[in-house]
């Protein structure tokens, strides 16, 4: 390829549109020293190349599309959008503005210093062919071919031009033909939209033919060699040496009309696909129709003109077509296609062969006349072809300048900020051909040259998969965001990610297991992906001794995949542990946990082909301590009353799995000692003998009871529904309500029993306006252990009940302070005797302890059966 160094000249600046002038829109046209430019606007500016000035600037009614000049009688032809092709004579134009008819003046042209321009406006009268469906024309000597898009296809028509100086529009159309199409354009039916990129119309004549003779630089037309126009435009064409309209369609299809065969179908009409023959398919726009001559001839040669025909799609896929001999002698056409760098945003046909091409970073150009010719045959294409680039950028229109130096090309360009400007390049210097030891030199720099793109070609396979590693973090960190968001907005309500714990006995050996199943239903939008898992915490505290510190055991359970919409299921034990004891009540807590270092983590840590030190540094730096977030979803509270047995309720074919026996401890080894060899030494016959059962008493407020039930226990009296309330949770309850029981027997975790009473009494001590009606709870064991936790189960039911309904009850009676001041008063001095006994226990010896302690479970039998009431 020839060392180009183009030398730039900046010849005037044209406004142009916030963003840039866009391509394919734009034209410049060179005939001598002037300068037709059109920015895609309704302007056409005339630039004078001597005087370095604008000379006019004309108006027209629409945006312009195409320019085209005609050199006898200088007439301009312009094609409006939406408007038709208007004909504008320069002489009689110039002539009116020295009259003074151009009063308006394009300011913002104008540069420092410099008179603002005339501005011309062009008459409606100067409406050659009013037509709006018109997108491409050319002036074949006194013809005027235009293509039209119509609903569905494409339309070549020919039409007379008139004389210039008769100012009449041309008398009908003289022949049209339509252009198959691929697919089908775009818009309504009856009216299709302007096409984003115009088709290409151009002329390609016969050598010795006149049509171009009265062309410009920068119109569209040129002559072939005889040889290839008989080849691709068939004998017809050769022998009638008819011009030949050339076709480049949005579509990509390359297809040619012989216009003499187009002016005497109307006389003999036939198969008007005939007339239209397609030459190639580019599957691209086509941008550019173009010739060049890529063979050096002498002197004397007698077919000087262009020897390949070319045409280039907006991709960058190029077309070249010239005259070849095959194997047995017979010249036939060569096509070869190439790619080249894109979008095309324009391109001109230059000499020596090349093609000028503007993409977006670079205006490039290529050299076609470098394939080795045979003897005695023309010369073939080149097989690969390779852009050089120019150092210019953004250019959006190219003309070929009149003024063709020596040994070089000058071009004329337009720039996307809207900047006239020249480019001059010298095409004389050659790069010089290499020798063998520098071809060899030349390979082992490829070799290395391709052992560094392999080397890059890994570190930029790694680096990418660290990218994506790094942007799937994101991902599901904003995905972790949005789960966060969903779940600490909406805490009130149903929540739309949440988690229920149900309470079941399973039979497993050697014993019975209470098991909780903990369920996660996603009832949002979202989804629980890779990071995520479901915590369950089971923390113990006795009832007997609240204020001790319980044992919490946490379980992980990773969520693999949780889409909207599913559901999951987790069943874990929570009970008797290894010593045979289940301690209640249990605190279920379920919680979801986002790991950021499962997710995070992978993304920071270094590669295996690129390791930095400071990374590792970043791993500790970047991730918190807790190395996740925790999101809170239930609490549920497992008590005495969730898992009480009723045997004796259980139908034969649904009886309750079989519980634990009392667990031996050394109480009741003790208390078995004690007994008569005759007797049975059993613990439970032995705590039942020596032990009284306890008595645990509460009592309620009757109208309280009324307002917190409500009407979901109607029917039944006032003491069933209490029962029924507090094994809400129990699986007996069915039973329950359907008999309408107010007292059940119930066998607790340990195996010993547990009664549950639910009476309704009156009290007469408290109100001063008499009797009150209440609601006793009692509860009675065997066993304090059990007894304690029943009791803090029903507490802790009637302290939530107070709570939820403390703001809907109405104002308490009037008591009696007197009565309520000496209940108090009872109570303290019960508690300060409980304190003295119990330092007494710790001082006494053995034998003198065991009244000491029999007074103590006295003591707490009253404080059990207070004679307060909760109202």
């Amino acid at each position: 390829m020839a060392g180009f160094e183009p030398r730039v000249e900046y010849l005037e600046s044209f406004r142009c549109p916030l963003g840039g002038l866009a391509a394919g829109k734009p034209r410049v046209l060179c005939h001598g020293a002037e300068i037709f430019v059109s920015t895609g606007s309704e302007l056409v500016y005339v630039y004078d190349q001597e005087g370095r000035l604008l000379t006019a600037v004309y108006r027209f009614p629409g945006q312009v599309w195409h320019l085209e000049l005609r050199a006898l009688g200088r007439l301009l032809y312009v094609l409006c959008a939406q408007k038709g092709i208007y004909c504008l004579s320069l002489d009689q134009a110039s002539r009116s503005v020295n009259q003074g008819d151009g009063d308006d003046r394009d300011s913002e042209d104008s540069e420092d210093g410099e008179p603002p321009c005339a501005v011309i406006p062009v008459h409606p009268d100067a409406c050659l062919l009013p037509d709006d469906t018109l997108c491409a024309f050319t002036v074949v000597d006194d013809m005027l071919v235009t293509l039209a898009q119509g609903p569905a296809r494409w339309k070549v028509q020919l039409s007379e031009c008139p004389c210039p100086g008769e100012g009449a529009r041309p008398r009908g159309h003289i022949g049209e033909v339509e252009l198959s199409t691929s697919s089908p354009l775009a818009g309504a039916p009856g009216e299709p939209a302007a096409p984003r990129i115009l088709p290409v119309l151009c002329c390609a004549s016969p050598p010795g033919s006149s049509a171009l003779q009265t062309r410009t630089r920068g119109s569209r037309g040129f002559s072939l060699e005889q040889a290839l126009f008989g080849l691709l435009f068939g004998v017809d064409a050769s022998l009638l040496e008819s011009p030949v309209i050339l076709c480049g369609l949005p579509d990509g299809q390359l297809c040619c009309v012989v216009l003499k065969t187009l002016v005497t179908s109307r006389l003999s009409p036939g198969d008007p696909k005939a007339l239209v023959k397609i030459l190639h398919h580019l599957e691209e726009p086509v941008v550019l129709i173009g010739a060049l001559k890529t063979e050096s001839l002498p002197e004397d040669a007698e077919d000087t003109h262009p020897d390949c025909l070319v045409a280039l799609g907006h991709g960058g896929r190029i077309l070249a077509i010239k005259a070849s001999w095959d194997k047995a002698g017979t010249l036939v056409p060569e096509l070869q296609e190439y790619q080249l760098p894109g979008p095309v945003l324009c391109a001109v046909c230059g000499g020596g062969g090349c093609v000028y091409h503007s993409t977006p970073s670079e205006l490039c150009v290529v050299d076609l006349a470098r394939g080795r010719a045979p003897e005695g045959g023309p010369g073939g294409l080149p097989s690969l072809l390779c852009p050089a680039g120019l150092g210019i950028c953004s250019v959006v229109t190219l003309s070929v300048s009149s003024e063709v130096p020596e040994g070089g090309a000058r071009l004329l360009a337009l720039s996307a900020r809207g900047r006239l400007m020249t480019c001059s390049l010298d095409l004389r210097s050659e790069v010089p051909c290499p020798t063998r030891a520098a071809m060899a030199d030349t390979g082992q720099k490829i070799k290395e040259l391709l052992s560094g793109i392999g080397t890059v070609s890994e570190r930029v396979s790694s680096l990418k998969k660290a990218v994506d590693q790094r942007n799937k973090a994101l991902t599901c960190l904003n995905e972790a965001m949005n789960v966060s968001c969903v779940l600490l907005a909406g805490r009130e309500g149903a929540r739309p990610i949440s988690c229920t714990t149900t309470t079941a006995w399973s039979r497993l050996q050697p014993q019975d297991v209470l098991t909780a199943t903990c369920r996660l239903e996603n009832n949002s939008g979202l989804s629980l992906d890779r990071g995520w898992a479901l915590c369950v915490q089971v923390l113990t505290t006795p009832a007997s001794d609240p204020d001790a510190a319980g044992s919490a055991t946490t379980y992980t359970i990773p969520v693999d995949r949780l889409g909207p919409g599913d559901r999951r299921e987790v069943t874990l034990p929570l009970g008797p542990g290894e010593d045979g004891a289940l301690d209640l009540p249990l605190t279920v807590s379920c919680a979801l946990h986002y790991s950021l270092r499962e997710v995070v983590g992978g993304a920071l840590a270094p590669s295996e082909s690129f390791t930095d030190p400071s990374l590792d540094e970043c791993l500790s730096d970047v991730l918190p301590e807790q190395d996740g977030i925790c999101l809170p979803l239930s609490e549920h509270t497992v008590d005495m009353l969730q898992c009480l047995c009723f045997p004796g309720l259980a139908t034969p074919h649904t009886q309750a799995p079989g519980l634990l026996g009392p667990v031996s401890d050394s109480v009741d080894t003790f208390l078995g000692s004690l007994g008569p060899r005759s007797e049975p030494a059993g613990p439970a016959s032995l705590r039942a003998k020596f032990l009284p059962p306890s008595v645990a008493t509460i009592k309620v407020s009757a109208e309280l009871l009324r307002a917190a039930l409500g009407d979901s226990h109607a029917g039944t009296s006032l003491g069933c529904a209490t029962l029924q309330w507090l094994l809400a949770e129990n699986t007996a309850l069915d039973v329950v309500r359907a008999r309408r029981l107010s007292s059940v027997q119930g066998v607790a975790p340990d195996g010993t029993d547990l009664h549950l009473t639910i009476r309704e009494v009156t009290v007469t001590h408290l109100c001063t306006a008499g009797p009150m009606q209440t609601v006793e709870i009692q509860v009675e064991s065997s066993s304090l252990s059990s007894l304690c936790s029943a009791h803090h189960a029903v507490i802790g039911r009637l302290q939530r009940m107070v709570v939820e309904h403390a703001a809907q009850s109405s104002s308490p009676p009037d008591l009696r302070v007197q009565c309520l001041r000496q209940i108090h008063i009872n109570h303290e001095t019960l508690l300060q005797e409980v304190r003295a006994l119990r330092d007494r226990l710790c001082t006494e010896d053995e034998a003198s302890s065991c009244g000491t302690a029999e007074r103590l479970l006295q003591v707490y039998g009253q404080l059990r059966s207070p004679s307060l009431l909760l109202l």
